[in-house]
């Protein structure tokens, strides 16, 4: 070998482990970012989902019920209901920066309030 060789190859070993670790420490940023944003809207989902229960309970006790803003945790589900028998429930969830909605009809069959529909609603 001639003299400096030795300092080159490891100069370019050097650069190489620095472009593979920073090409690592990337990929796990946005794995975790990922993970997190699919956390956050399963929590969102969450709250939106006790809007609508929320509102089945009331209906129960309540047929003139129209809904209303209910604090979930951190999140926010605001209710509407429209119609009567069958009644058509809206429910949005909200938590931080995301949003999810729900649409729900029910109606009492045989003086039981039963759910005939139930499905997210995308914008």
């Amino acid at each position: 070998m001639h003299r400096g060789q030795t300092l080159i190859f490891l100069l370019v070993f050097i650069a190489m482990s620095v472009i593979i670790s920073t090409a690592a420490i990337v990929v796990m940023i946005a794995n975790s970012r990922s993970a997190s944003a699919l956390e956050s809207m399963s929590a969102t989902l969450a709250v939106t989902e006790s809007g609508v229960e929320n509102a089945l309970m009331r209906l129960l006790r309540n047929p003139g019920y129209t809904g209303e803003t209910l604090t979930v945790g951190d999140g926010l589900a605001t209710i509407t209901v429209t119609g009567s028998d069958p009644f058509n429930i809206g429910a949005t969830g909200t938590l931080g920066d995301y949003t999810r909605s729900i649409s729900v009809v029910a109606g009492y069959n045989g003086g039981i309030l039963t759910v005939t529909s139930w499905s997210e609603v995308f914008p």
